[in-house]
């Protein structure tokens, strides 16, 4: 290690704050990703029956590095789900939006 220089410790805490409003949280059942060389952009939205229109509710934006982080801990989440619960079956997937 070069001389001056402090590696952070792993495993370090970080306080994270959840406001009440967020913490309700928003109800999405289908969500668009999109990505450009610098960003991959998550849109969640709402579809309702009989609606030709879908509102977006949350727009997330993420560097590649942080997008891949956060496919890693969702797979890992769904087979710890499936695990203690039952394997999620899918009717229908698109290959270019998710609705779920």
């Amino acid at each position: 290690m070069e001389e001056g220089k402090k590696m952070e410790p792993k495993g370090q805490r970080i306080n994270i704050e959840l406001p009440d409003e967020t913490g309700q949280g928003i109800y999405s059942n289908f969500a668009i990703v999109s990505h450009s060389p610098s960003e991959f952009v998550i849109d969640f939205t709402r579809i309702m029956p009989g609606l030709k229109k879908a509102k977006v509710y949350s727009r997330i934006i993420l560097a590649p590095q942080h997008a891949k982080l956060l496919t890693k801990a969702l797979k890992d989440n769904v087979e710890d789900y499936e695990k203690k619960f039952k394997e999620i079956k899918i009717e229908h997937e698109s290959p270019k939006e998710i609705g779920f």
